[in-house]
């Protein structure tokens, strides 16, 4: 028997292959972890799950999602979605505009979905170990975003719209060829941590001293 009270349910390294259909019926859950369980394709019927807070589909082998993700309109806290082998995300993801978690790092995006710069909520982005060569201008409608995490890509610069995430305290480009950086980047009011390390293409920017000298750690 499973216990229907609990609204958490973790099913983390079940080796499961195939998500059970009994899964789905439990409308009540808030809480479903998913991760590491070999998956390559998800029920249209999750987006039955109304009261979804946090989803981990993490560790898989997803290729694609289904247009029902969107559908999870009380997704609020966590959207984990690393280590698969996403290159797009379903336009129905534009919905998730309460979202305010998403990891899509480690798996084969070029640039980071415009469906995403629509989930106005997020405050923390992680799209490291990717394949970036590019950033959308319209990231910069992310106004509450406060941590970018864009490790390990091919990103050689950034558009003058980051200069937009006014909430941003963490901007981390570890590990990208990076060749530019607008002037927009020292006017973010609040960033406290701008991390270049193992960025060997990238000349010393002339506002480096102004973020420092307000007190912006910058590593290099």
């Amino acid at each position: 028997m499973k216990d229907t009270a609990d609204p958490n349910l973790s099913l983390w390294k079940k080796g499961l292959g195939v998500v059970p259909a009994w899964v789905w019926e439990r409308t009540e859950l808030e809480t479903l972890v998913l991760a590491d369980n070999g998956l390559s394709d998800l029920s249209d019927r999750i987006g039955g799950l109304k009261k979804l807070r946090m989803l981990d589909l993490g560790h898989n082998k997803f290729a694609g999602l289904p247009d029902a993700l969107g559908g999870l309109s009380g997704l609020t806290d966590f959207l984990y979605l690393h280590d698969n082998r996403l290159t797009a995300l379903p336009q129905s993801l534009r919905q998730l505009a309460k979202l305010r978690y998403l990891n899509l790092s480690e798996n084969a995006f070029e640039t980071i979905p415009e469906v995403v710069t629509h989930m106005e909520s997020l405050i923390e982005l992680r799209v490291t170990d990717n394949r970036l060569t590019s950033i959308p201008d319209s990231l910069g409608r992310l106004s509450r975003l406060r941590e970018l995490h864009l490790r390990n890509n091919k990103l050689m610069s950034l558009p003058d719209s980051i200069g937009l995430l006014s909430e941003l305290r963490q901007l981390d480009l570890r590990g990208n060829p990076l060749r530019y950086l607008p002037a927009s980047v020292a006017a973010l009011p609040r960033l406290d941590k701008l991390d270049l390390r193992w960025v060997e293409t990238l000349a010393p920017q002339a506002w480096f001293s102004d973020l420092e000298a307000r007190g912006c750690a910058i590593y290099r």
